[in-house]
């Protein structure tokens, strides 16, 4: 998943999945001598200074820059000169440097190294975020200058980059209201106001969840469990205070490896509970009273601008456009899917037979008997695999991936030369291979820990631009893999390592960046993905398998036989992957184009999916009461659809290096990959874009063909 924390001048769910962190105690510091404010400095073109980040300098830091952005914008609104691109546009693409800065440290500190001290903070300053994005794109003067520059626009365009920054600043404004009456206007603002506060403390519940739910085992009930899997639950279970037990967190690196492997099965029931409870649970962390009032808030707004739902209003700058045309994507997939998911399920059914367990599937059984079915299928055991992931190899791989396709070089920072937020980061620089000049940094995040939100992530701590002189890249991969004991390595599931190659997807393509103009480092939500989804593709290349797949104890590389069945086991299980996420997709569509009125969350979600004829042996990869993506904030909101939106171009575009003489290597279709799919951004239209790459647009064949599922189904 990639996050963007773009200024939030004409991003209206900046800060949506963020929760607060702390670091030592000291007195605030007076604004005027405020770290988190001040220009970065250092090698490679100024770094953040994480090494001086305290959490109790973050509000006053937050407050002031709202207060510098706020006096930039008013400077750009009330000039006296006629309005232009130069004097309007690019001016306020240049508003807001200092807050851009702390925005980086907020993020590290919210998503990264979360406590309650910072949450708290964090609940202060969201109402007070809500205001100050109110307070830009509800600027009257500001809102007539850019319409004025957007209309002179239409009689002589400018500039292909310019107009885009043009036409998606004008977009944006008028999306978040800037055309309302003024009494339409205040509550538009406030519903904003509102809706921040409830955005908080859902994303608050939820971490709340992942942390205080922990299942401890002794060591009669460890079985099925890999060594490594034992000795870091034993060492996190120690850092509990909880000496000579074995932890398994509320977190999916834990639960995901316990569920396919513990022979317990009643311990695989309350682990699996207790994850996709989150959030739902009865208490004063129950999120479904939240999401209800949400959708109430979200609608009401839309509807101030004349939109039906939010579904309609969120969807119309999408690649989809409309809700029907997702809906028609969904719908297309999701019967061959359920189909595949029956059939997984007889398979399970009949190995738990013939074993003797005398039980009926159920969830918590999923990954456990597929893993046994893929052992009869394919003699295919995933805990074999993992022996050959290492996560040291799989980084050197995908900077191999990185020189063969993008020309980069990654090399260590030395300890020390460039601060970090935690002991587990690391750094490294990244140059062109061509010309040795550097291209920025890449900082890597990999451990989950507490204080830390679960999933995997990208984000960067500054983008590539040229608007004022060339400014290179700083970016940041995060995932949560289960931290080994002390002299382990670090294994991972095939699963893992795919999702791996694919936030490095999203790392690639903030560096590949010439854009101009800082606007144009966004993306449109469900293309952004495509990317780093696209990525994902090389993990099983020869030349990947072959380098980087070695065994963590001997070093001997993976087997020929074994990589045979990984490949031949490709398609494996994909109806339990394809369900479990589109169930998550087409409920946060139907959700949002329901009538939110005396709306039972929970109500819905169990209705919806008895209408969907949803797998009863399997749930929703992210039941409601805990979807992230959608109710911490906006940007995945009726867009979590994009995935299988931009999977189709993945399958479209993994044919065409199929296809090619060099395969997935191919030097000119490696060129074209990174020219018009990665270097643009949003600086172009990205059906365009993929048209210029493909020479037609995707087919949703190529979807189904990838996943094993008949093609005639549509």
């Amino acid at each position: 998943m990639i996050k963007y924390l773009r200024k939030g001048r004409i991003v209206p769910a900046m800060l949506a999945m963020l929760a607060f962190a702390s670091c030592d105690q000291q007195k605030e510091a007076p604004v005027s001598e405020n770290v988190l404010l001040e220009e970065w400095t250092g090698p490679y073109g100024g770094v953040p200074a994480f090494d001086k980040m305290q959490v109790t300098d973050i509000k006053d830091a937050m407050l002031k820059g709202m207060e510098l952005n706020l006096k930039d914008i008013d400077a750009i609104a009330n000039q006296s000169e006629a309005p232009t691109f130069a004097n309007t546009i690019e001016e306020m693409e240049r508003a807001g440097k200092e807050l851009d800065r702390v925005y980086t440290y907020y993020g590290i500190l919210s998503a990264n190294m979360s406590t309650p001290e910072f949450r708290k903070i964090q609940s202060e300053l969201a109402p007070k975020l809500s205001e100050f994005r109110s307070k830009i794109t509800q600027n009257e003067k500001l809102f007539k200058r850019i319409k004025a520059v957007y209309e002179a626009s239409k009689q002589k365009p400018l500039v292909a980059d310019q107009q885009r920054v043009l036409d998606l600043t004008y977009k944006s404004f008028e999306m978040n209201g800037a055309e309302l009456a003024p009494e339409k206007k205040a509550r538009y603002a406030a519903i904003n106001k509102e809706l921040s506060s409830h955005y908080t403390k859902f994303s608050n519940n939820v971490l709340h969840d992942e942390e205080g739910y922990v299942t401890y085992l002794d060591k009669s009930q460890l079985g099925g469990l890999s060594e490594g899997f034992v000795k870091a639950a034993a060492k996190i279970a120690t850092e509990k205070g909880q000496e000579g037990k074995y932890a398994i967190t509320n977190s999916r690196s834990s639960m995901d490896p316990f569920l396919t492997f513990s022979t317990e099965r009643e311990l695989r029931k309350q682990v699996w509970t207790n994850y996709y409870s989150r959030g739902d649970n009865g208490d004063e962390y129950d999120n479904n009273k939240l999401i209800a009032e949400i959708l109430k808030l979200r609608r009401e707004r839309v509807q101030l601008l004349g939109y039906k739902n939010y579904a309609e209003w969120r969807l119309q700058d999408r690649m989809a456009k409309n809700p029907e045309n997702a809906m028609k994507l969904m719908e297309a997939v999701w019967p061959a899917a359920i189909v595949r998911v029956d059939e997984e399920v007889r398979d399970m059914q009949a190995v738990a037979d013939a074993a003797g367990d005398k039980i009926t599937i159920e969830p918590w059984d999923y990954r456990f008997y597929a893993e046994k079915v893929r052992k009869a299928k394919y003699d295919l055991n995933s805990d074999e695999v993992k022996q050959y992931l290492q996560l040291d190899k799989l980084t050197d791989a995908m900077h191999y991936v990185a020189g063969r396709l993008f020309n980069y070089k990654f090399t260590p920072v030395a300890e020390g030369k460039v601060a970090v937020y935690h002991p587990d980061v690391k750094v490294w620089e990244v140059t062109d291979q061509a010309t040795g000049k550097n291209v920025g940094l890449w900082y890597l995040d990999p451990y989950a820990r507490q204080g830390k939100r679960s999933g995997a992530w990208a984000n960067t701590f500054r983008s590539h631009t040229t608007l004022d002189g060339k400014k290179n890249v700083l970016a940041t991969n995060n995932s949560n893999f289960v931290k080994p004991a002390p002299g382990e390595a670090t294994l991972v599931s095939w699963d893992d390592a795919t999702t791996f190659f694919h936030e490095f997807g999203h790392a690639l393509h903030f560096f590949s960046s010439n854009v101009k103009y800082p606007t144009l480092n966004g993306g449109v939500r469900d293309y952004t993905e495509f990317q780093s989804q696209l990525l994902e593709r090389w993990l099983s290349t020869d030349e990947v398998i072959n380098k980087y797949l070695v065994h963590y104890k001997t070093g001997e590389p993976i087997p020929a036989e074994l990589v045979k069945k990984i490949k031949n086991a490709s398609t494996f299980n994909q109806g339990f992957g394809t369900t479990e996420y589109l169930a998550s997709a087409l409920i946060d569509m139907k959700i949002h184009l329901a009538d939110p009125t005396n709306l039972d969350v929970d109500k819905f979600e169990r209705e919806t999916l008895a209408e969907l004829k949803m797998p009863k042996e399997l749930p929703m990869r992210h039941r409601t009461p805990h979807f992230g993506h959608v109710f911490s904030g906006e940007g995945y909101a009726t867009a979590y659809y994009g995935y299988i939106w931009a999977d189709v171009l993945t399958a479209d575009a993994s044919e065409a290096f199929a296809e090619a003489e060099g395969g997935f290597y191919d030097k000119e279709l490696a060129d074209k990959l990174v020219k018009y799919l990665f270097a643009p951004r949003n600086s172009m239209d990205p059906a365009e874009a993929y048209r210029l790459f493909r020479g037609r647009d995707a087919k949703i064949e190529a979807l189904m063909r990838d996943r094993g599922f008949p093609v005639a189904v549509q």
